[in-house]
């Protein structure tokens, strides 16, 4: 594992070294693991505790964080500094080039000589693979498919026919990228396929998790934007157009045709119907239900799902209920023969 002192981690994360600069840094910990040699990390002040009673050598804290017997590294953000630091430390192995034994490649295939493609991957006829890119084992891309320079595909991952995948890209084991849509339609008693055309486009700095799917398009493009990062157990149907930047959680759903702006979030379990528009920058709840276009920088939940605060408002209102039911069946206890004793007699 490499090493670093406290003074050229600090300049290599832009942060503000307090304390002893030729520190030797070899590793990180959590607090509750750190010993001697290990950088730490504190984003708030009970973990700032933690790490300063651990045997961490140093911790990545915030930028007012003080400490009387460590030495500090101190950032604007901790957790970005956080997620730039692990790879100094744990960074991936590098893969050999060239192609396994086992592997059935096309004669047609271009493969790029630094790329790597692992035991029984199968490469398809016209497949472009770029500089750096890997292959794991059981990789299946299919014909005329493209994938740019530093992509990682994971074990057991499929891509059908036709899919654009971009550079840095990562697809984890058990995804599919490119089956059919789900396009059927009622016929004399019995459901007729409609034929999946279109392929998909996943732009540069995509990840998908493990055991999603994105299916291909009726005619056209599913398109998965640049940077947008998709959770495990995720379904994107045909013709799904992702923006940039967003943040798809696990489990979640969404429906043919749905439109998704750049920078969304959608958080685990949600459901979001079809031929809908979602705005860029909104935050859609855990488990909510979609079913209308929501515009820019809204936050919605519930089911169906609607904006945050009015949601909330009938949530307390359903908690309520009991209580109120309870009220209503005291005061008719109370007044109901005094009530009955008001009614008009009926007409002879």
């Amino acid at each position: 594992m490499p090493s670093f002192t406290t003074s050229q981690l600090a300049e290599k994360l832009g942060a503000e070294l307090i304390g002893d600069g030729s520190i030797t840094i070899n590793g990180f910990a959590p607090a509750d693991a750190a010993r001697a040699g290990h950088l730490t990390f504190a984003e708030n002040e009970a973990y700032l505790d933690k790490a300063d009673q651990s045997g961490a050598s140093a911790i990545l804290v915030g930028d007012k964080a003080t400490s009387a017997t460590k030495t500090l590294l101190r950032v604007k953000n901790p957790r970005v500094a956080y997620a730039k630091v692990l790879p100094l430390f744990f960074s991936e192995p590098p893969l050999p080039a060239g192609v396994h034994p086992t592997a059935v490649v096309a004669t047609s295939a271009q493969i790029d000589p630094t790329a790597h493609i692992g035991p029984h991957c199968v490469v398809g006829e016209r497949v472009k693979i770029g500089a750096h890119s890997a292959l794991l084992a059981g990789v299946n891309l299919g014909d005329d498919t493209s994938l740019g320079d530093d992509s990682k595909i994971f074990p057991n991952v499929v891509i059908y026919p036709r899919s654009q995948i971009g550079s840095r890209v990562r697809i984890h084991s058990g995804t599919v990228i490119g089956a059919d849509g789900y396009g059927y339609v009622f016929d004399q008693g019995q459901q007729l396929k409609v034929l999946q055309l279109g392929n998909v486009i996943i732009h540069d700095d995509v990840e998908i998790g493990a055991n999603s799917c994105v299916d291909r398009a009726a005619l056209g493009s599913t398109v998965i934007g640049r940077g947008t990062k998709i959770d495990n157990l995720v379904q994107v149907a045909h013709n799904v157009v992702i923006g940039e930047g967003c943040l798809i959680v696990g489990q979640c759903g969404i429906a043919g045709s749905t439109k998704i702006g750049s920078f969304t979030v959608v958080a685990a379990q949600a459901g979001i119907g079809g031929h809908l528009k979602i705005g860029s920058q909104v935050i859609v709840g855990g488990k909510s239900a979609v079913i209308h276009d929501i515009p820019d920088g809204e936050k919605w939940l519930g089911i169906p799902a609607g904006p945050d605060r009015e949601t909330k408002r009938q949530l307390i209102a359903l908690r309520r209920l009991p209580d109120v039911l309870k009220r209503i069946a005291e005061l008719e206890k109370q007044f109901g023969p005094l009530l009955d004793s008001m009614k008009p007699a009926p007409k002879s």
